[in-house]
């Protein structure tokens, strides 16, 4: 493939390497990506705190920073991060990045970049993105990872009929305006559609993957690690422990396999992350056999944390399976591993997972329980799915591919007209 010429883009996010998960693990690979092929790459972004929710070791939440990363000049701005977030303070923490990053993000109106490319959440930063955008002549792309405003009051986070229609009012009005709008799932384009966004201006996005880093994954220095016998199934939980998973389930599930086990230790459950539910997790997790915790992994660990595993876990509260598309599916189709997911019939998670492994209704712990067993009990199957899950994986979302079609619409000037990216 002939590479298109350089280009000066400008990404502006909250969330960024060194992250190991969500936006800020796909927004660092992207940036380490178009820098290494030629890109002009500067960063507007905030000190790393997710998922923890507390400022990274070495970074400040109160000052400026500027630094060189793998080929980018990066940005970083101060920002408000609450120790336990809920609806009005997730807000306030969202508009303290919005409002710091407004200078820094007005000063790159002197570099002229070609794209200014800003990712959802936060939506707080797409009215100053498109800003700079039109000012400097640059192409303005809207990148929606999660629909944060549909996610927020379907989860009860904010609340109220005529703050609905105002916010999303805003946020149909903004969406109309931006060149390029991006998403993550074919769902997510629809949804894209309905909030009025133009055919012609949309382009999938998936989240990627690297398959062949997961060809020779070993995950056996982790079972050695957790004192997890060579022979046993396990069942993995990784990646953020935050609302939107549901994972006060997951003990109730590891409560059930014991039980009906009764106490064997050839069948394990592991939880992976970092986030506010960590901690009653930990706490309704007290006493049950066979369940240990990990912290969340460095990103050079992750094939052979996934490939600890026998079964992957993906719990996820009902009507969020198609405001977001989990990031950390991705990972666990290259692993060559079977998923049980909880999504409702019909969703573009649900129609995933059903290729690769089992579908449950949300918030259904004996029907997790059941699934689980199912697979525990049946390592052929198991084997089955694991690699139609590989297979999805690599003709699907193959990291190569994906930015290589994505540096393409870059520079394009229909970019929905272009092989979808």
């Amino acid at each position: 493939m002939c590479r298109p010429c350089p280009v000066k883009i400008l990404i502006y996010c909250i969330n960024f390497a060194p992250e190991l998960t969500g936006i800020g693990k796909y927004t660092g690979e992207m940036t380490a990506w178009l820098a290494a092929r030629g890109h002009e790459v500067r960063v507007v972004t905030a000190p790393p705190y997710y998922p923890d929710w507390k400022v990274g070791a070495g970074y400040s939440g109160s000052s400026w920073r500027r630094e060189h990363w793998k080929g980018a000049e990066v940005w970083r701005c101060p920002l408000w991060v609450p120790a336990r977030p809920g609806g009005v303070k997730r807000v306030l923490h969202l508009a303290s990045f919005a409002l710091s990053s407004l200078p820094v993000m007005l000063r790159q109106l002197l570099w002229l970049p070609d794209a200014v490319w800003v990712v959802e959440p936060p939506l707080f930063c797409a009215p100053t993105a498109w800003a700079v955008a039109r000012l400097s002549g640059a192409r303005a792309w809207l990148h929606i990872s999660d629909y944060e405003v549909d996610a927020a009051f379907d989860l009860g986070l904010l609340r109220g009929k005529a703050l609905k229609r105002m916010v999303l009012a805003g946020e149909h009005w903004l969406m109309r305006r931006f060149d390029v709008v991006s998403t993550i799932s074919q769902r997510m384009l629809e949804r894209a559609l309905s909030k009025g966004v133009d055919a012609q201006r949309l382009v999938a996005f998936p989240n990627w993957v690297d398959v062949g880093a997961f060809i020779s994954a070993n995950g056996q220095a982790y079972r050695d690690e957790l004192g997890i016998p060579a022979d046993a199934v396990v069942a993995l939980y990784s990646g953020n422990m935050g609302r939107k998973q549901g994972l006060e389930i997951m003990a109730q599930v590891a409560q059930s396999c014991a039980q009906e086990r009764q106490g064997s230790d050839r069948l394990w459950f592991v939880f992976c992350g970092n986030g506010v539910g960590r901690m009653d997790l930990l706490a309704q997790c007290e006493g049950i056999p066979n369940v240990r915790f990990l912290d969340l992994q460095p990103a050079a660990r992750l094939p052979d944390l996934l490939a600890m595993a026998d079964i992957h876990l993906m719990p996820q509260r009902a009507g969020a399976a198609d405001l977001v598309m989990p990031s950390k599916l991705t990972g666990m189709l290259a692993s060559a591993r079977p998923v049980v997911a909880t999504a409702l019939a019909g969703t573009e998670l649900a129609n995933v997972v059903q290729l690769c492994g089992i579908v449950v209704p949300p918030e259904d712990p004996a029907g997790i329980t059941r699934a689980v067993l199912e697979l525990a009990g049946n390592a052929p199957w198991r084997a089955q799915l694991g690699q139609a899950g590989r297979q999805h994986a690599l003709h699907q979302i193959d990291r190569e591919s994906v930015l290589q079609r994505f540096e393409k619409n870059l520079s394009s000037p229909h970019p929905g007209a272009i092989e979808q990216a």
